[in-house]
C-alpha cells in the first residue's frame, strides 16, 4: 500500500492518476528546492510529472533541469506516497503519484527555464517546515542525516 499524504480523495470527484518524480538535492548542509510563484507562491521539491513515453529517470533530470536550471548525478530512488490535489493550471483533480529522489547537484547551467520557478538552497530542517506538502516534507525529515 502507498501511503497518502494530505486530503482525502473527495467524493464525487474524478482523480485523473499524475504520476511524478521528485529529487531531494544535498549539498554541504543544504539543499536545493525550488520557488514557484503560481498558482500559490510555496517552495517544493524539483520535479515534476512523466511525459508519456518518457522514463522516471529521464522525467526527474528533464523537471529538475527545467526548474533549478541544475545538471544532477548518481540519483537513488527512495520512496513513493500519493496525495490527491486540485492542480488549477491544468484545471484537474489529480491522483498525485510522486516519486521521491535523492541525487547530487553536480553544475548550474543556468536559471531556471520553467516560467515563474527560481532555484534557492535552503537547510534540511527548513525544509521539513516550509515544503508546499507533507510528503515532500516526511521524505526531507527521513533523510535528514545526511549533512
Amino acid at each position: 500500500m502507498i501511503r497518502r499524504f494530505g486530503e482525502a480523495p473527495r467524493p464525487g470527484i474524478r482523480y485523473r492518476l499524475r504520476p511524478g518524480v521528485y529529487a531531494i538535492l544535498p549539498r554541504g548542509r543544504q539543499i536545493l528546492v525550488t520557488h514557484q510563484s503560481e498558482p500559490v507562491p510555496e517552495l517544493q521539491l524539483p520535479g515534476g510529472g512523466i511525459d508519456p513515453g518518457e522514463s522516471p529517470l529521464r522525467a526527474l533530470h528533464r523537471e529538475v533541469f527545467e526548474e533549478t536550471g541544475w545538471v544532477i548525478a548518481q540519483p537513488r530512488r527512495l520512496g513513493v506516497f500519493r496525495r490527491f490535489t486540485y492542480m488549477p493550471e491544468y484545471r484537474l483533480w489529480a491522483e498525485k503519484l510522486c516519486i521521491i529522489y535523492r541525487a547530487h547537484p553536480v553544475r548550474e547551467m543556468g536559471p531556471p527555464s520553467e516560467p515563474g520557478h527560481r532555484a534557492v538552497w535552503i537547510t534540511p530542517e527548513r525544509a521539513a517546515r516550509d515544503l508546499g506538502n507533507a510528503g515532500d516534507r516526511h521524505f526531507v525529515n527521513r533523510e535528514s542525516g545526511w549533512a
